[in-house]
């Protein structure tokens, strides 16, 4: 929302402050809760900015390990949703704090609407998760929002088997970087060679290592890898490591939203590794340019249908894709898929209208308009 980099970004950290505008432009009261993240990014506690009004939970580091649950956490989030007072407090995590909040909703009367980010947060098994109280936190949540919406048909399925939730199906609203339009050529029928982009966290289920095995099998393309950990881990170090001897592999490692467009704007393919995702801002910001996409998670199938670009299951099959939409005349069609889809299902004003929507329709148990 600030617009500053706090050593901690994903999809969520970008598609909540854009709703979080867009509703204050729609004439909403909008207030955030963040973590007290110091007087250094420039905002104070009940600060407005755009439109919205920022209050603040206690620092990350406050408190003593595992006592720090309770406090200062748990209740700086109490006292920090007192201080809010909304009427309707929108969730889009899939941890303990969704618990949290309802639990609060429901001694103030007031409503939830939660919005699930990925798949495996819809599967009882909770596999993201990890301590106890993280899991019986969440499946309170989840069993007592108010509302729920989904981004994929799948995730819907998914809810009503497991947890025996209905939801609604709403298309994740972006920005992207749409107001520039994409290349017209696939980099090396220019002369030039093939650039591919990798964006996320350097975490296990986001496989770095399968685009680090690619970029070996690939000496003719050059590979752009954007994101770091957001804990230190073995696991990051070791691809950090690794892709130090790749020569063709550049680590720029966490880089603020505002500057990732020349990224994107340089890049020719855009490639996902991921075990899981939800639906990942991260197409939709290659989307809006007509980068095409390969990868090897595919949410409701809508690559494959659509025909944004290819989907593999292991690194000779994305080899395989990359080769194919190295030839410009594929490249063009699933750019032009690309590029449509986006206008026509996640452009913000389109999007929104939806959310729009729920909120109003949650409005209404307080006699909203």
């Amino acid at each position: 929302l600030a617009g500053v980099d706090t050593g901690h970004m994903g999809g969520i950290e970008v598609q909540t402050p854009l709703m979080a505008r867009w509703l204050a432009a729609e004439g909403f009261q909008v207030s955030m809760i963040t973590w007290d993240e110091g007087d250094e990014f420039g905002h104070e506690e009940g600060a407005v900015i755009d439109g919205v009004k920022v209050f603040k939970l206690c620092k990350r580091t406050d408190g003593l390990p595992i006592l720090r649950f309770v406090y200062p956490r748990w209740t700086s989030l109490w006292a920090a949703l007192d201080r809010a007072d909304a009427e309707i407090v929108y969730y889009n995590c899939g941890d303990l704090g969704l618990g949290q909040v309802v639990h609060w909703s429901r001694v103030r009367g007031r409503q939830v609407l939660y919005s699930v980010a990925n798949d495996v947060d819809c599967v009882r098994s909770l596999p993201a998760l990890g301590p106890l109280r993280e899991r019986l936190l969440y499946n309170y949540g989840i069993k007592r929002a108010d509302r729920i919406v989904v981004q994929t048909r799948k995730q819907k399925q998914l809810l009503e088997d497991e947890f025996r939730r209905s939801s609604r199906m709403v298309p994740m609203p972006s920005r992207g970087f749409v107001e520039k339009e994409g290349a017209e050529t696939v980099a090396h029928q220019r002369g030039e060679r093939l650039r591919i982009l990798w964006v996320g966290r350097l975490t296990k289920p986001k496989r770095l290592e399968w685009l680090l095995d690619l970029a070996e099998r690939s000496p003719d393309a050059d590979f752009d890898v954007l994101g770091a950990a957001n804990t230190e881990s073995d696991y990051a170090k070791e691809v950090v490591a690794r892709a130090g001897t790749i020569p063709n592999v550049f680590m720029r490692g966490r880089v603020l939203h505002a500057d990732m467009g020349g990224f994107y704007r340089k890049a020719d393919l855009l490639c996902s590794t991921s075990v899981y995702e939800g639906f990942p801002n991260v197409y939709l910001e290659a989307w809006s340019l007509g980068i095409p996409l390969v990868t090897t998670f595919d949410p409701d199938d809508v690559v494959k249908t659509y025909g944004h670009g290819r989907v593999a299951t292991d690194v000779d099959g994305l080899a395989a894709a990359v080769a194919e939409l190295s030839e410009s005349g594929a490249w063009n069609v699933a750019s032009e898929a690309a590029r449509s889809y986006f206008l026509e299902f996640h452009q913000v004003k389109v999007a929104m209208r939806a959310f729009k929507e729920e909120f109003l329709e949650l409005g209404t148990n307080f006699g909203k308009a």
